[in-house]
């Protein structure tokens, strides 16, 4: 809404009002802003400048209009003696950041909405810019303003910018009869389902009609949603509101049908379009790229360049084959080549799409260096590099790119936060989590529920479980994938009790469980050996749920029953499952336990089925060699030995981290290399002896080689966990808890030197290995020796 056209009468200088309509005149045909300095200065000379505010106001929104600088704008103010209400209101919607001490003396609804919109325009999601909101907000009650439509809308726009949804609604509740503009912005500023519930109220409510931005707005959260139903409503009252050919209708159509897979329809909608226009292209490249049909979007873009029409940096964004990139990288290495001539390769939108893009094809390098050529980085360009980097296994990459970006003052938000903690999960770098934890309590981001559920999974994942079940307990928006965390880290804890209350917690949340949510809770049944439980749990999942089980699934069940030693009842029930379900996970589980429960002709079937469905696998073989080589089938490992060695297939090595300090330190087997190994062999030898005094006996099963018994047991001495926890106690105060993570799974021996070596140091000692966690205590694991 524009405000009022100015209608002053002529200064006492100026009788008939000609000067002011010169003025006037040539403010409205300067281009530049030397052009409005010679006016300013022929002004101020003249002395008319301070005497009529209608030219000051004309004047100073030109120089705003010419984006001359904020301080330029704040002098032109402070040189008129008595500012009026207008020229006060044009300042305030000229500046790029809020100064509430110009709503003063008396503001009226421009002034708080200019206000509103200066401090949207410049804020973010941090602490300041939330409380000036408030305050602005504050102020317009306390005049009067709660009601005004387009106070109203400017501040809701406001709250929606800073993320703060609650309050945006609180501005729209406390409005009694909100027009369609405030409408609208509540429907631009929520999220699909509530912007449909919002849309479905409105409509209800009978009291305002819906313009063609509302019906754009509700498509674009039906197609959020991928909620086809709604869409096709929104579009027959379109139909009926007789605005459904409206362009913006018709774009947000053709966008929900392809969100919902029906590329028919969307073409349909595009091909009954007199003259199309890039938007409309834009939307259809993006439905077929969406799909997947990447031929189709290529053709279309074609189409688009020959007909004269010169792409824009949405189309790039929407042709690029970020959804289907696999298959189509020389489509990729072209559509760059082409974004590098036509010079769009500086655009934010298209630089983060193609790095998107290169990760997707784990091209990290080409990513970067797209990355790094940027001249002005975004937040979404920063998250795409370091959702990457974490997507990729490349975690330390992502720890350190996200370390540059606090070293460069850039605020992350979000989303940039949830991919730093995934990252330190899979590192398993506490101090570093905790350094991101300290980070979001600096930016308020303790109410964002994705944030605080990665912060969840980080915890958990690093060893700490009390505190992830901390800050779960302290959550007043857990949302289904919140739950889910939580209970696959009590799962991970081998918590399955633990797990299986809070799974029933959740029900009486009534919170839906989802097919994570049996995933996790499965997994907390099969590490705490709750089997009647699992099987109860699995059977509500497909019987009650109707959840198809998938190879996951199907996976923890072999597993749990594995564990348990049932195996002719595993075996019996993979002969169950659909056979989409079973895949190497499934028999590699029944190898497993197999090795476990010394059951040689059980593993010869299920590593028969392993090298046929996964023969490159190397830990298939190690795991059969192991099951002879327990049983002293000396030869017969022999074979499997060789066979891998035909294959040219290498065991993943062992290797184990220990954080001491801030600083990570790696051990590999029989490692020589750390500066301080000469004190931490002696440190293990003298501490093995304490724990033989103390009833240890090395297990020497899982040694794989045919040699003397005294040869096994060093071979057993010096495996990374051992030499890891050894320097953890020689460089910690006595009473400091222990934790490292294992990237194999735990050998037998290395479990039970563990149980001795926290009794006789007195130390709790937390192991994370490839499959869960283990916390010895006074010699006892919580794992129960079941892992």
């Amino acid at each position: 809404m524009p405000p009022p056209r100015l209608v002053l009468p002529p200064p006492a200088g100026d009788p008939g009002g000609g000067l002011r309509r010169s003025y006037l005149r040539l403010v409205t045909l300067s281009s530049t802003l030397r052009h409005l300095d010679q006016l300013l200065a022929v002004s101020l000379t003249s002395g008319h400048y301070a005497l009529d505010p209608a030219p000051a106001t004309a004047l100073l929104l030109r120089y705003a209009s010419l984006r001359a600088p904020p301080r330029h704008l704040l002098r032109l103010f402070r040189a008129f003696p008595c500012p009026d209400r207008f020229l006060r209101n044009a300042l305030l919607r000229s500046l790029p950041s809020l100064r509430l001490h110009l709503l003063f003396p008396s503001p009226d609804s421009f002034s708080f909405a200019f206000a509103a919109t200066s401090l949207s325009s410049s804020c973010s999601s941090r602490g300041n810019d939330a409380a000036a909101a408030r305050t602005l907000h504050g102020l317009s009650v306390a005049a009067g303003y709660a009601a005004d439509t387009f106070v109203a809308s400017a501040l809701a726009k406001l709250y929606f910018k800073l993320s703060r949804g609650d309050d945006a609604r609180k501005v729209f509740d406390a409005a009694p009869s909100p027009d369609t503009i405030l409408w609208n912005t509540l429907l631009a500023g929520l999220s699909g389902s509530e912007a449909l519930e919002a849309f479905v109220r409105m409509v209800e409510a009978g009291r305002v009609r819906p313009d063609s931005t509302t019906l754009a707005s509700s498509l674009r959260a039906a197609a959020e949603e991928s909620h086809m139903a709604m869409g096709r409503c929104i579009h027959g009252y379109g139909v009926k509101c007789g605005l459904a050919e409206h362009e913006h209708v018709v774009t947000g159509l053709m966008s929900l049908y392809s969100k919902c897979g029906d590329m028919d329809s969307a073409r349909g909608l595009f091909d009954r379009m007199e003259d199309p226009d890039l938007v409309a292209y834009n939307a259809l490249i993006s439905g077929y790229s969406v799909n997947g049909m990447v031929e189709s979007s290529v053709e279309l873009f074609k189409e688009l360049a020959t007909s004269g029409s010169r792409p824009n940096s949405s189309t790039l964004v929407a042709v690029i084959p970020v959804y289907s990139p696999f298959g189509h990288e020389l489509v990729a290495r072209c559509l760059h080549a082409f974004i590098v001539k036509a010079r769009l390769d500086a655009d934010a939108l298209v630089s983060t799409a193609l790095i998107t893009l290169y990760c997707r094809l784990n091209d990290m390098e080409s990513a970067r260096s797209i990355f790094d050529a940027m001249p002005e980085k975004t937040m979404e360009s920063w998250n795409a590099m370091i959702s990457g980097y974490a997507q990729n296994g490349l975690t330390e990459m992502a720890a350190a790119l996200f370390q540059l970006m606090q070293e460069l003052n850039v605020q992350p938000n979000p989303t940039t936060i949830s991919s730093t903690l995934s990252a330190c999960a899979q590192l398993g770098a506490l101090s570093l989590g905790k350094w991101v934890h300290r980070i979001i309590s600096k930016e308020k981001l303790e109410l964002n529920v994705y944030v605080m559920t990665a912060l969840i999974d980080m915890y958990a994942k690093c060893g700490s479980i009390a505190e992830a079940r901390s800050i779960f307990d302290r959550m007043d928006n857990k949302n289904v994938v919140s739950w889910n965390a939580m209970i696959s880290g009590n799962g991970l804890h081998g918590q399955g009790a633990e797990a299986l209350k809070l799974y029933k917690g959740m029900l009486d949340a009534c919170i839906l469980p989802t097919s994570s949510t049996f995933l996790s809770v499965l997994y907390a049944c099969s590490h705490g050996g709750l089997v009647d439980e699992g099987h109860k749990v699995f059977r509500v999942m497909t019987n009650e749920y109707r959840i198809s089980p998938g190879i996951e699934h199907c996976t923890c069940m072999v597993d749990l029953l594995g564990r348990a030693g049932k195996l002719n009842e595993a075996l019996d029930l993979i002969s169950e499952f659909p056979q989409s379900a079973i895949g190497p996970g499934v028999w590699g589980a029944l190898l497993s336990a197999c090795t476990v429960h010394k059951n040689s002709d059980l593993a010869k079937l299920a590593s028969q089925k392993l090298f046929e469905l996964d023969s490159e696998n190397a830990g298939y073989y190690v795991l059969l060699s192991n099951l002879y080589t327990s049983k002293k089938h000396y030869s017969e490992a022999a074979v499997v030995r060789q066979e891998a060695k035909n294959r040219k297939l290498v065991k993943t090595p062992g290797c184990t981290l220990i954080e001491i300090g801030d600083k990570p330190h790696v051990f590999m087997a029989g490692d020589r290399f750390h500066p301080q190994s000469e004190a931490i062999y002696s440190y293990l030898e003298k501490l093995t002896a304490k724990m033989i005094e103390a009833g240890y006996q090395p297990v020497t099963e899982a040694a794989l080689y045919d040699v003397e018994e005294e040869e096994k047991e060093h071979m057993v001495k010096v495996h990374s966990e051992k030499l890891a926890i050894a320097f953890g106690l020689l460089s910690t105060e006595p009473g400091t808890e222990i934790r490292i993570i294992k990237n194999l799974r735990v050998c037998l021996d290395c479990h039970n030197a563990t149980k001795f070596m926290s009794k006789v140091t007195q130390r709790l000692i937390v192991v994370r290995d490839a499959s869960r966690f283990h916390h010895f205590r006074h010699g006892v694991c919580s794992c129960g020796d079941y892992w």
